[in-house]
């Protein structure tokens, strides 16, 4: 086993376990659990089986390996950024609606 695989592995544990202690305290529910779990357990499978990238960039038409997982985490951290903006969004009009009311009731 070589350093990056052992490094990559304590650092896929540690990120999940910090997924699984938001689960255990509600902060997140169990549906984005089992999404942190997929990442994090396909980060270990990806680099444990990096030879197997080969094959996907062939059939992609990818010249390296490493251009799959570069293309792979650009589409996920677009697909976060996406969430994370209709979240904003989200609580946004929240404060806006509960600050109405509350002019609303301070008006009366």
């Amino acid at each position: 086993m070589d350093i990056l695989l052992i490094i990559v592995v304590l650092f896929v544990l540690f990120a999940w376990s910090r997924a699984l202690l938001r689960y255990r305290d509600h902060a997140i529910s169990l549906g984005e659990f089992i999404f942190w779990t997929f990442i994090w357990g396909a980060v270990i499978a990806l680099t444990t089986f990096r030879t197997r990238l080969s094959f996907v960039a062939d059939i992609a038409g990818l010249k390296r390996p490493v251009d799959v997982l570069i293309y792979f985490s650009i589409v996920l951290l677009f697909y976060l950024l996406f969430r994370l903006y209709v979240k904003m969004e989200s609580v946004e009009q929240n404060m806006t609606k509960v600050i109405r009311e509350i002019a609303h009731q301070r008006r009366k």
